[in-house]
């Protein structure tokens, strides 16, 4: 069954060269950075809190890749998503290394070797690994992620999903003039506009298959996949062309379509997942604000639901959250384990707030940990 990553638990690194000192420039490689950090940030693919999305650009050296990368590793314990956009090279011994700004034709050691990179996922406390890879001849990772036992073993427990923009012996394509480059553009629209006829939610399985039959129909390299265990069945948003095209009307009834996948509770496990789920029951719900309002039967106002949706913390009553809930038509069963979601965050944090023996004024808060989290991140962004 396909899962959507709680965002409050996952970490993204994206890292590209758009400018380079001795190899072709490639411009729209800083546009494919900017637009993936925005929509894994925002409704449109997995509501990552923008702290948690952090953006490697023109890399001054390997350290600048790496440190940002096992910050990223360390924190993640729901999904860890690397993406890597620019030139890719073949070291003598065949393997991939990845190019940054001062990477010399013949001189290895001026890249990034794929296996470093590779190395923080053996590390990584993530549940789920995704790593996408926009570059020529990233169709090699395929090859080494297979080529270790210990890859395998580890991928066979945690699930891996590695999606590369070209084969091994094919160049990845970058348009002169495109905003973006062939394979992550296409991965943007697909994330923007959906899949016609495909599940509602966009697996990764489901956005590789769609990318290649439509890279392969614009005569573009046509990419490449390797999976591991439930790697396939991360899925990196809802599908747009799913969803109701104009709110559910009030003749409708409260009752949903049973083909309806709501955002699954059990699959939450931090505050910011529970609020960000909460605001997307509406939107699979179809209704607007005024809607759901209406349904409550005056017990929740259109103010209360932007609220409840919009908040950063948890709600300090579940009262409120069942109503809306109730009123979106989410069935009572659901209702019950998102309760029992909310019942579970509020034990989590009543712990998180207890003294620690030892511990200088009292232990550490979920917020103290917050804000020193999204200061390591800001020391560990490349720009």
């Amino acid at each position: 069954m396909s899962v959507l990553p709680d965002p409050g638990a996952s970490r993204a690194v994206l890292i590209g060269t758009s400018r380079y000192e001795h190899l072709e420039q490639l411009p729209a490689v800083s546009n494919n950075l900017t637009a993936l950090a925005g929509l894994l940030s925002g409704p449109l693919s997995l509501r990552m809190p923008a702290p948690n999305v952090t953006i490697v650009e023109n890399p001054r050296d390997s350290s600048t890749v790496m440190d940002p990368l096992r910050q990223a590793a360390a924190e993640a314990t729901d999904t860890l998503l690397v993406y890597y956009a620019g030139h890719g090279l073949i070291d003598p011994h065949d393997a991939l290394a990845l190019a940054m700004p001062h990477t010399q034709p013949g001189r290895i050691e001026t890249s990034l070797n794929y296996d470093w990179l590779r190395q923080i996922l053996l590390g990584s406390r993530a549940q789920r690994h995704i790593v996408l890879l926009d570059c020529c001849y990233s169709g090699l990772a395929l090859g080494r992620m297979s080529a270790s036992q210990g890859l395998a073993d580890h991928a066979a427990v945690e699930g891996t999903f590695l999606l590369a923009a070209s084969a091994e012996t094919r160049t990845a394509l970058a348009p002169v003039g495109d905003t973006h480059t062939a394979f992550t553009g296409a991965l943007l629209d697909t994330l923007r506009h959906g899949i016609p006829g495909g599940p509602p939610l966009l697996d990764l399985e489901t956005v590789y298959q769609h990318l290649r039959r439509t890279l392969k129909a614009r005569a573009h390299p046509a990419p490449q996949a390797r999976n591991r265990n439930s790697g396939a069945r991360v899925a990196l948003g809802r599908n747009q062309a799913d969803l109701p095209a104009a709110p559910v009307t009030a003749a409708a009834g409260p009752e949903q379509p049973d083909h309806r996948l709501w955002p699954d509770p059990s699959a939450i496990s931090t505050v910011i997942g529970f609020v960000t789920n909460l605001a997307a029951v509406r939107e699979v719900s179809g209704l607007t604000q005024q809607e759901v309002s209406r349904r409550s039967a005056g017990r929740i106002s259109t103010g209360t639901i932007s609220k409840l949706v919009n908040r950063d913390t948890l709600p300090a009553t579940w009262t409120t959250t069942a109503a809306y809930l109730s009123a979106c038509g989410v069935p009572d069963d659901q209702i019950q384990q998102w309760h029992s979601a909310w019942q579970e965050l509020r034990r989590n944090a009543s712990a998180t707030q207890e003294p620690r023996t030892g511990t200088p004024g009292g232990g550490t808060t979920e917020a103290g940990k917050a804000r020193r989290w999204l200061s390591a991140l800001w020391r560990g962004r490349g720009h």
